[in-house]
């Protein structure tokens, strides 16, 4: 591993120069959570400096709150193109701050000097070069807006019924029976399955698909406001509809209204059947594309066991399913073009895209392989090639660069840590935008053949280059290289490295932090922060290595803290991930207790004085290993934790657990109600007194469970407040946290 040995060498000569400069440590000025936290009052002076860049087609622009700039490419020169009082000169208004800022301008059109700007009222076009104002929209103040630069029109939510507005401001009613039971347009399914939105505009932005949710039969979970009104009155009864594993979930179908014809047709897809007897039958629908002639509509239907997966095409003008002509999957009368099945898990997170330069073929991202990768295929559901392979993770496609006829991707190629760009050829060949090893992302401009790079390293805090693609060897132009806002202040020690997993086998990653002075001849106490869970890790070759903040908060007072990414986190491939499968907390609580023996191994580490804090599923895991290794960690913090999955929803729960009918044997093996008797060191739980992802079921049941079996856990809520703490209420929250390792894991002098 050359990166983190680099890095360690680096983290080894700041320390023995701290040791030659420790007398300075006097002068340096310490963190508060003020500074550190992100609902803290000077949290924002202390992040590296940014830059807020777009596309004007292949013109970059640097937008500002109070002007829009060019810049160059080639040379990073910039020039105002307008600013913010010509703006609302234009626009005419009686109110001088009619448009407030142009952090969020955008140029929708790559051949028109048009920019799309926004105010508290409406989203209007302002042509620059004629210097007036050509389009505004009608809509005012509407919940889930979704504009379609085309036709101009806007999809919205009033009054929990579905509209749209016409690019000429006419507005069409689409529903009439929306209610809290029956939602329309806006994301389904709780958010799984890379789902983040309800509406969506086909390419030509005549047809408009949507979801439609019935939750009707899903039980509520009796959340209350206790702050209805100003006036001294009860608290009220406010549910979430909650599908719990095993339970009735809601039945979800997808409509398409026609702007020209101003109807409104539902895709004819399987009948789902929320009945107990029927869980297998009730389908997910995701990764909702549209064809580029916006006359199909392709998306990906699974099974409520989500082992089955297939890609289907539908009619946007009847509804109903093609059939697949001339595929060899089509043998018996098929109607997918893709069917994937596993004897686990398969999850569907990404559309399939079009290639721009050929409306037969299309981009499909599988993990079926191990790892993702990209695959292409036709529209007859012929698989033509995999373009990418390996033991490594396409993370995102970033675009398509049409002149060259390549993708560009991000992925973790070069190591797991590293997050790197790629362009990759129609044939599979692959090459290497960027060398700096660290966590890059990007952003194409409209032809794909310039490149907004933005990246950090363990040591470099903010980097920001544009990317020339249209050279044999990519050209970059450095735009900012961010100096370190914590210059001046006391800083910890933050290094990385690698143990074998308790399979002996797995390389898993680290991160330490560790006191500014430390000093290896003393012993410190130690906090292991953890997660664990799926869809996450904590270790990446970025700033710091991606430390936490609240991590040199409490290097600051003395503590070591140490983060490992478990077997069961992201980023790894298909088996790492899936290796929790049905038995959620044993393999990553085997993991973690890999890491214990390590720090056990380090003599500047206090036994006798080691503790763990996790949140939401971290939250689980702290609870896990207090009370499965009730004789290790002294002292924990555990927030929003999930103590029974069979109170954890659908989606998310059977996809890793399936349901407490079909793995009796695993809930209760993962469940830690009948673990209240083992507690023995402090327990802390926290959470979110309105918490509507892991409900105040699992810690109040907890807590229920250690009554009766003797045991003390202290508890703390935050009224009003949902699964993460908001605002200034997170600076509370994280000094409550360190105060309660300050009371009782560190010696006091």
């Amino acid at each position: 591993m050359k990166t983190t040995i680099k890095y360690l060498l680096f983290s080894l000569i700041t320390y023995h120069l701290s040791l030659i400069t420790t007398p300075l440590f006097a002068q340096e000025k310490r963190f508060t959570l003020e500074d550190l936290n992100f609902g803290g009052t000077n949290y924002h002076n202390l992040q590296p400096k940014n830059m807020w860049l777009t596309w004007w087609g292949d013109q970059l622009i640097q937008t500002d709150v109070e002007e829009c700039y060019t810049i160059d490419v080639k040379t990073g020169k910039k020039d105002i193109l307008f600013t913010l009082e010509d703006i609302n000169k234009w626009a005419k208004s009686d109110d001088e701050k009619y448009v407030r800022h142009l952090m969020n301008a955008a140029f929708p059109y790559p051949d028109k000097p048009l920019v799309q700007v926004g105010n508290r009222h409406a989203v209007i076009l302002v042509d620059f070069k004629e210097k007036k104002v050509v389009w505004q929209d009608s809509i005012v103040k509407e919940k889930a807006e979704d504009w379609n630069s085309v036709s101009r029109a806007t999809a919205y939510i009033k009054g929990q019924q579905l509209y749209v507005a016409d690019g000429e401001g006419r507005e069409h009613k689409l529903t009439t029976d929306g209610s809290r039971e029956i939602v329309y347009g806006q994301s389904v399914h709780r958010n799984e399955f890379g789902i983040e939105k309800g509406t969506f505009w086909s390419p030509d932005g005549q047809r408009l698909a949507f979801y439609r949710m019935d939750q009707s039969m899903v039980t509520d979970y009796p959340q209350v406001n206790i702050n209805p009104c100003i006036e001294p009155c009860p608290a009220t009864y406010e549910p979430d509809k909650y599908p719990m594993a095993g339970g009735k979930t809601h039945v979800v179908t997808i409509g398409i209204f026609d702007l020209r014809t101003q109807k409104t047709i539902y895709l004819k897809t399987p009948a789902t059947d929320v009945s107990p007897e029927a869980l297998e039958k009730t389908c997910y629908f995701t990764n909702i594309a549209w064809s580029p002639d916006s006359k199909t509509v392709y998306l990906f239907e699974l099974n409520r066991g989500q082992n089955d997966c297939r890609l289907v095409t539908y009619n946007a003008e009847t509804g109903e399913r093609i059939a697949v002509i001339g595929s060899p999957l089509a043998t018996g009368g098929t109607q997918e073009l893709y069917r994937e099945t596993s004897d686990k898990y398969v999850e569907p997170l990404h559309p399939i895209q079009f290639l721009p330069w050929d409306d037969t073929k299309f981009l499909m991202q599988s993990q079926r392989d191990g790892y993702n990768h990209l695959y292409l295929y036709n529209v007859k559901g012929e698989c033509l090639r995999q373009l990418t392979s390996g033991p490594w993770v396409v993370m995102d496609v970033l675009g398509f660069n049409k002149k060259q006829k390549t993708i560009i991707i991000k992925a973790n190629k070069e190591h797991p840590l590293n997050h790197h760009l790629y362009s990759v050829g129609m044939k599979g060949e692959i090459k290497q935008l960027v060398t700096v090893d660290g966590v890059h992302s990007g952003v194409l401009s409209a032809s794909g053949d310039y490149l907004i790079d933005r990246y950090s390293t363990p040591t470099r805090p903010r980097v920001i280059d544009v990317v020339d693609l249209t050279q044999k060897t990519p050209r970059h132009t450095n735009l900012l290289e961010a100096e370190d806002p914590w210059a001046g202040y006391q800083q910890p020690i933050f290094e990385c490295g690698s143990i074998k997993a308790a399979d002996d086998t797995t390389d898993l990653y680290y991160r330490m932090v560790k006191p500014a002075d430390f000093n290896p001849e003393k012993k410190y106490p130690t906090v292991v922060y953890v997660y664990g869970g799926p869809h996450a890790n904590n270790v990446q070759a970025s700033w710091h290595w991606a430390s936490r903040s609240w991590e040199t908060y409490m290097a600051q007072k003395g503590y070591i803290v140490f983060i490992l990414d478990n077997r069961g986190s992201q980023y790894r491939g298909r088996d790492f991930e899936q290796a929790t499968f049905h038995q959620l907390g044993q393999i990553e609580m085997q993991d973690q207790m890999k890491g214990v023996d390590y720090l056990r191994s380090l003599p500047y580490v206090d036994m006798n004085r080691l503790g763990v804090h996790g949140w939401s599923f971290g939250g689980f895991m702290t609870i896990s290993l207090m009370t499965n290794y009730p004789d290790v960690f002294k002292v924990g913090v555990a927030g929003g934790p999930v103590i029974d999955w069979r109170w954890y929803e659908v989606m998310y729960g059977e996809r890793y657990m399936g349901t407490p009918q079909s793995n009796p044997e695993g809930y209760a093996k993962s469940s830690l109600i009948d673990k209240a008797k083992n507690l023995k060191g402090k327990l802390q739980i926290i959470t979110g007194y309105n918490d509507n992802t892991v409900v105040p079921q699992h810690c109040l049941s907890f807590l229920d469970a250690c009554i009766k079996a003797g045991t003390q856990p202290d508890f703390f809520a935050y009224p009003g407040e949902e699964h993460n703490m908001r605002g200034h209420a997170s600076v509370h929250l994280h000094e409550r946290i360190t105060q309660y390792f300050e009371d009782y894991l560190k010696v006091k002098k």
